[in-house]
């Protein structure tokens, strides 16, 4: 018997790393996992795994920033699943450099696969949520918002944060329902990190020894994991709130 048998978890972006890794923890204690991405092979290989530990799992084709798509999207799950009890916004796709070489297209890119996104599905998630009994929503932001030097991360942080108070309201608006809202900010061995890691060693040995902890999490022991105990019965009395997953480096304050 796992801590989440009987739940229904959509998780956006799982198709590798974080999100992967978070579907993958969540379906090991007994949830039903609704995999959201871009890439089909890859969603289908996430599906592949979470059914190798016994849970159920199907993959639904989304852009989330394709917003006014995304009722359709929770409708198709609710219909295949039956519900939806646990929400976990990861997608994200959006702009890096320093604040003066984007145009708006880029700067507004983040915002929609973001916050935007965000609102969408947890919108249409909260009927169906309330209708259950309430619910867990799980936001990723970054600790960006809260890094020494903000230089090339302007856009995404701005985003981020954005999506860091947002949580705040459904929490506090959405307690009555039963519905948790909470965020966290991971450090996670993505494909995308790696590549970086292993393209430039030196600056990732740097950037590991800003790390308390001293390594970069796993996606789904360090922070799969984490995500697991944030919506599970044991932390039911916690929402609102900002959960760094980065081995110490970050001081949200």
């Amino acid at each position: 018997m796992g801590s989440l048998d009987g739940k229904i978890a959509i998780v956006t972006g799982a198709g590798q790393g974080v999100g992967q890794g978070i579907a993958l923890a969540l379906a090991s204690e007994g949830a039903s996992v609704a995999v959201l991405g871009r890439t089909l092979p890859k969603l289908d290989a996430t599906c592949g795994l979470i059914r190798e530990r016994g849970a159920e799992a199907e993959p639904f084709l989304c852009d989330v920033s394709d917003t006014e798509a995304v009722p359709a999207v929770v409708a198709e799950v609710v219909e295949r699943f039956g519900g939806v009890d646990i929400l976990v916004n990861n997608a994200y796709s959006g702009s890096y450099g320093p604040l003066l070489s984007m145009d708006d297209a880029a700067f507004q890119k983040g915002f929609r696969s973001g916050p935007f996104a965000a609102f969408a599905f947890m919108r249409a998630c909260h009927p169906h949520m309330k209708e259950r009994g309430g619910g867990s929503i799980v936001n990723l932001i970054t600790s960006a918002t809260v890094r020494w030097d903000p230089t090339t991360y302007g856009a995404y942080a701005a985003a981020k944060q954005a999506l860091r108070s947002l949580t705040r309201t459904v929490a506090a608006e959405w307690g009555v329902d039963g519905i948790r809202a909470n965020s966290i900010a991971p450090h996670a061995l993505s494909p995308g990190l790696k590549r970086w890691m292993e393209a430039n060693p030196a600056e990732a040995e740097e950037f590991r020894r800003t790390i308390p902890l001293g390594y970069v999490g796993d996606c789904e022991r360090d922070i799969g994991r984490a995500v697991v105990a944030l919506v599970g019965p044991d932390l039911r009395y916690l929402t609102g709130a900002t959960v760094p997953l980065d081995g110490g480096q970050a001081n949200f304050g």
